[in-house]
């Protein structure tokens, strides 16, 4: 444990003091504010919004001034007349931890809208400009280019890969807990009662460490780890077999509660409407039940790490013939890796499939998806390529075209839990082999289809005949009507009568 830490850190020093933070509007989601340091790093080129050009200074507290002034921890027990904030810690560590910040910080906002919550303030820590980002971006780095490598070349260093990726033990845990406590100086600008909801167990054990005492992590995954729940916090996780697992490894009853699964408030709230469409295009043509058989779509995201290249282009390559007859549309989401940008490219040259859209602005996502919530509309081309230079609308490409989609064509991460029809394909690490199976046993996705044949051995099934996907629609709107993809809203409810009894 010590050498890991040692390595990790490079022998840093703990730093005991705080770095002032400021907020500012996001430039994409609106009402939801996004942390910074208030003043600009010395020397750096990273992005700043100084306060003359609209950024404010972070003040939880009422004006009791900065933090870094203060002999003992800052409380907001002098606001007790006005609702709680609501921080939705995470870190950019590829783009699931992102992906679900952004489902909690939807049903945030919501809450702020209803005038149950104060503002809803987005807290990326590698957005906060110090050594302490650098030191998690050293660590991102490493397991990104991993993640590439072993999915990439297969064989042995895949399975070795894989292998790691389940030993997250008791050790693991405190080899991340100590990195947590470099990681302080990233929230103590925050008064301790402040609600933190976070979606990487390094902000939870952050938050902890600095004494907060309304924090909520969001367990990723439905394969317990020891490393990925964090004490002293409560735990919610997105299965039963997690909430089971994680009690048997002695989690405390306290500490954990079974919440549901991790989802934007758009994608839960519009379930009836988008599953019913996608149930008559399903049987449209078939057994008399008249219209135009419906070209499948199929929506293939490429992960933050950029990982699955290898496999994702001998999947389009195979999907070639099927697009060409027409049963087939493909949405191809690059996100920001400009390496699939060009895979994709490549592939759809040499199976000449030339002609296709390319969209690389979110407006023009939304205005596709818009387009096609018609249930008589059609995309321009049989092929659309997503691709960005931003990494906001890469994460959010995928959620937005959900709606819109027949099947998610996923690896089996945080998208696996997503209530649309999912064609679960391989995995990158093999914990995520037991988010396949959570799926196919909800019965919104397939068991993971870990070759090429396989995989299209599913597709056929989607094409040929409408009962899959009939029941993959069917079960997402009965799961929905037991609440099982209402973990994020149950995340903000438990963090806001957390605050109440607080207060």
């Amino acid at each position: 444990v010590v050498f890991m830490h040692s390595s990790a850190t490079g022998g840093r020093q703990l730093v005991e003091g705080s770095i002032d933070l400021s907020s500012f509007e996001s430039p994409h989601v609106e009402g939801l504010r996004v942390t910074q340091r208030l003043e600009a790093r010395d020397e750096s080129d990273k992005p700043h919004i100084s306060v003359d050009d609209g950024a404010i200074p972070l003040d939880m507290a009422g004006g009791a001034g900065a933090a870094s002034t203060r002999s003992t921890p800052r409380t907001r027990r002098n606001l007790r007349s006005q609702k709680p904030p609501l921080v939705i810690g995470t870190i950019r560590m590829g783009f699931g931890h992102h992906r679900i910040a952004y489902a909690a910080a939807s049903w945030a906002r919501a809450a702020t809208e209803d005038k149950e919550a104060g503002d809803t303030y987005f807290h990326d820590l590698l957005n906060i400009d110090s050594e302490e980002a650098d030191l998690i971006k050293s660590a991102d780095a490493f397991y990104s280019k991993m993640s590439r490598i072993t999915s990439n070349f297969g064989g042995p260093i895949e399975k070795l890969w894989g292998k790691a990726m389940l030993k997250g033990d008791g050790d693991a845990l405190r080899i991340t807990g100590l990195m947590a406590v470099q990681l302080r100086p990233l929230l103590k600008g925050m008064p301790t009662d402040t609600p933190i909801i976070a979606t990487h167990s390094l902000v939870a054990l952050a938050a902890v460490a600095c004494g907060f005492t309304n924090v909520i992590n969001l367990v990723i995954d439905n394969h317990a780890q020891f490393f990925v729940v964090v004490p002293h916090c409560l735990n919610l996780v997105q299965g039963p077999v997690n909430y089971q697992s994680f009690l048997r490894m002695g989690v405390e009853p306290e500490n954990l509660e079974l919440a549901g699964h991790w989802i934007p408030r758009d994608l839960v709230e519009n379930i009836p409407d988008d599953c019913e469409r996608r149930v008559e295009r399903a049987l449209s043509g078939f057994d008399g039940q008249g219209g135009e058989r419906k070209p499948r779509r199929i929506l293939i995201p490429v992960g933050g790490a950029g990982a699955q290249r290898a496999f994702i282009v001998k999947l389009v390559k195979a999907l070639a013939p099927l697009v060409e007859h027409g049963d087939l549309q493909l949405f191809l989401n690059a996100g920001d890796h400009k390496h699939m940008e060009k895979a994709f490219v490549k592939v759809l040259k040499e199976t000449g499939l030339t002609d296709y859209d390319v969209v690389t602005t979110t407006e023009g996502v939304k205005e596709f998806r818009d387009n096609l919530l018609n249930p008589d509309a059609e995309p321009a081309k049989a092929i659309t390529l997503f691709t960005f230079d931003d990494y906001f609308p890469a994460v959010a490409t995928t959620d937005i075209l959900s709606r819109v989609s027949d099947v998610l064509a996923c690896k089996p991460s945080e998208l696996a839990f997503y209530p649309v029809p999912k064609l679960m394909i391989r995995r990158v690490g093999d914990h995520e082999q037991f988010s396949a199976l959570r799926a196919a046993e909800l019965g919104d996705g397939t068991l993971e289809a870990r070759t090429i044949d396989v995989a299209m051995n599913n597709i056929q099934l989607f094409i040929e005949r409408p009962e899959l996907l009939v029941q993959m629609n069917e079960s997402i709107v009965t799961n929905n009507e037991a609440g099982i993809y209402d973990g994020c809203k149950n995340a903000v409810q438990i963090a806001l009568e957390r605050a109440a009894e607080d207060a």
